[in-house]
Formats: C-alpha cells, structure tokens, sequence
C-alpha cells in the first residue's frame, strides 16, 4: 500500500481496495492507521476546480518505513528463493537415481 501512494498519490481507496481485493472499510482503516502513525498525510482537494478528492503523501517518516519494509521483504524473498534453489538442485541431483529404479 506503501508503495502505491508513493507511485501514485491521487489514487482513490475505492481503487486501491480493488486493487489489493480487500474491503473498502479495511482500506479506510488502514489509511487512518498511517495517518496516526505520521506516516501518510491525506490532503482534500474537493475545492479545486479538477475534483481530484483527496492525495495521500507519504511523509518523511512514511518514506524511512517504506524503506524499511521494502528491505525486510526483499531479504525474506532472497531468502525463499535460496532455499527453493538448493531444493530444486538436490532434486536434480537425484533425478538419475529416480529414473533407474522407474526403469
């Protein structure tokens, strides 16, 4: 979600559940959790002459944790994919010996 509104600020939350497929509520419950964490800044713009409705901007804070999470997840997935490389070599390596007692 973090990611989104960096990319895109203006997105809607009816956009954004759809697209993460979760409830409408649970997106407004999420952004008023950023926002009490100083981590999203949600400005309206129903004034303006474009309707844009609101921007959510992540703030500096919000931006360090992005960073943070962005750096957890990608050790956790280098990670998996360590240990899914090592078992798809061990399969390999066993390959032959599968094969002569099949045969």
């Amino acid at each position: 979600m973090l990611r989104r509104l960096y990319e895109t600020p203006d997105v809607s939350q009816r956009t954004l559940a759809k697209e993460l497929g979760i409830s409408l509520g649970s997106i407004n419950f999420c952004f008023q959790a950023l926002a009490e964490k100083g981590w999203v800044k949600m400005q309206n713009f129903s004034q303006s002459k474009h309707k844009m409705g609101y921007a959510y901007l992540l703030t500096p804070a919000g931006l360090a944790e992005k960073s943070v999470l962005t750096a957890r997840f990608l050790k956790r997935k280098l990670e998996e994919y360590e240990t899914l490389y090592a078992e798809i070599e061990q399969l390999k390596a066993e390959m032959p010996q599968i094969v002569k007692v099949i045969s």
